[in-house]
């Protein structure tokens, strides 16, 4: 979202505005799906839904992020200016990020430390390293595909009264 966010502040591109925007509720619900999956497999591992663990909370802020985005927009009526400063507060949300993925080793908790390292040996053995990059190559398609499909409906939505539009409505009924 952020470097969406900026494309569209500093060179005015339509699409990466678009794909911003089509970003957050993208973002907003698979943060709410790991933050709950989380708690459920939390449960019976550390014996509570919920800690304020360093990696959680700053999760948990980041679906704030994602809705604030999307409340943000829509608490504009002029969409132009919406959408700037959500470009913006995308970029101010990008400090979280560092935060998410360095937590486990700036704050001690009951989250491990990393287990998979840029530089460095994991310490995951190649049994389950292999399928682990399978699995978050296919959540990157998902995303993906999820993100097109919501660029898509953000596109046509704004362009509901070109004739393009209309004809495309008119061959679907």
């Amino acid at each position: 979202m952020a470097v969406a966010g900026a494309g569209s502040l500093i060179w005015r591109i339509k699409m990466a505005e678009v794909a911003m925007l089509a970003a957050a509720p993208v973002g907003a619900a698979l943060t709410f799906l790991a933050l709950v999956t989380g708690s459920i497999w939390g449960r019976p591992t550390w014996g509570t839904w919920w800690v304020w663990d360093a990696r959680i909370t700053s999760m948990l802020i980041l679906l704030f992020l994602y809705v604030g985005v999307i409340a943000l927009y829509e608490a504009y009526d002029n969409k132009a200016s919406g959408a700037r400063a959500c470009a913006v507060l995308a970029l101010v949300g990008t400090v979280n990020i560092p935060i998410i993925y360095k937590s486990v080793d700036w704050w001690y908790s009951l989250h491990q430390p990393a287990s998979i390292k840029f530089f460095g040996d994991t310490s995951i053995h190649s049994s389950m390293l292999y399928p682990l990059f399978l699995c978050i190559a296919a959540f990157y398609a998902l995303y993906t595909c999820a993100l097109l499909a919501n660029m898509r409906v953000e596109i046509i939505a704004r362009e509901r009264r070109t004739k393009w539009v209309q004809r495309l409505v008119g061959e679907a009924v």
